[in-house]
């Protein structure tokens, strides 16, 4: 038992393993998906110390994403860690990393049709209004041939509402952990919708989500901010408008169901 005892405490000190990464200008991310903002590149046969491992996007078939002791994420498909599974600990798990173990609340069914309504359905990879290739309702691929997603393409709808629902629990995650206010479903669907169609880098480092954590009045803040969300290439696009003013629309639709901050 005691030998048992040491190893144990022994692994628990041994410092994160370095792998190597297998692509070229590999991206590592604010966050464990292809909408966070890029906070380094790495170049091929670089190596990088793995502190923990997450869920995120799925790339070619592995979701798992590394934490590197840059603090950022990049795709475990990209580093060779000789496994497809976990090679360390979870982070939010005992052993490092960061996140916290509380569920983030679900989107009710006005946020998912709001959302659907204006994405719309394409079976097959097109390229949005701001350049970036993307299939389903909305969902932005990592590369042009959308490789990155694991339904056959072109979609049928049921798959493409399965790749919905998959993308919307990142976005309710990093609103969950960003957002400290007090908000109730709606509004919570606002920002989730939001951070849907932006990114959730650009949400974390927005105006918007500092005024809500600085206490300011939910609605107001939303009414203000939402609206200047409508650019896309320098441009003013009539589609963001609409897609802000629904989502104002839905925030300020009262509810007595509580979303955030959440209670573990």
């Amino acid at each position: 038992m005691q030998l048992t005892t040491l190893a144990v405490l022994a692994a628990a000190l041994v410092p994160a393993l370095a792998y190597p990464i297998t692509g070229d200008d590999v991206n590592c991310r604010s966050g464990p998906g292809t909408n966070y903002a890029v906070k380094k590149t790495y170049k091929k046969g670089t190596d990088v110390k793995v502190t923990c491992q997450t869920e995120g996007t799925n790339i070619n078939g592995n979701s798992i994403w590394d934490k590197t002791s840059d603090g950022c994420y990049v795709s475990d498909y990209y580093v060779k860690t000789g496994s497809n599974g976990y090679v360390t600990t979870k982070c939010g798990s005992s052993g490092g990393g960061s996140g916290g173990s509380c569920s983030p609340p679900k989107s009710n069914q006005a946020t998912v049709d709001l959302i659907a309504e204006f994405e719309g359905f394409r079976a097959n990879v097109y390229t949005d209004a701001t350049g970036h290739p993307t299939v389903g309702y909305g969902h932005l691929c990592s590369n042009s041939k959308c490789s990155d997603v694991k339904y056959p393409i072109p979609l049928s709808s049921a798959n493409g509402k399965k790749l919905l629902a998959d993308d919307m629990k990142r976005f309710e995650k990093c609103i969950s952990q960003m957002v400290k206010a007090t908000v109730n479903l709606n509004q919570y669907g606002a920002l989730v919708s939001w951070s849907f169609n932006m990114g959730c880098g650009a949400a974390q480092s927005s105006t918007l989500v500092k005024r809500l954590n600085n206490g300011e009045n939910v609605n107001k803040v939303l009414s203000e901010e939402l609206p200047k969300w409508v650019h896309g290439n320098g441009k003013v696009l009539p589609g963001l408008v609409r897609r802000r003013n629904a989502e104002i629309a839905l925030a300020k639709k009262a509810t007595d169901d509580k979303a955030l901050p959440v209670k573990c």
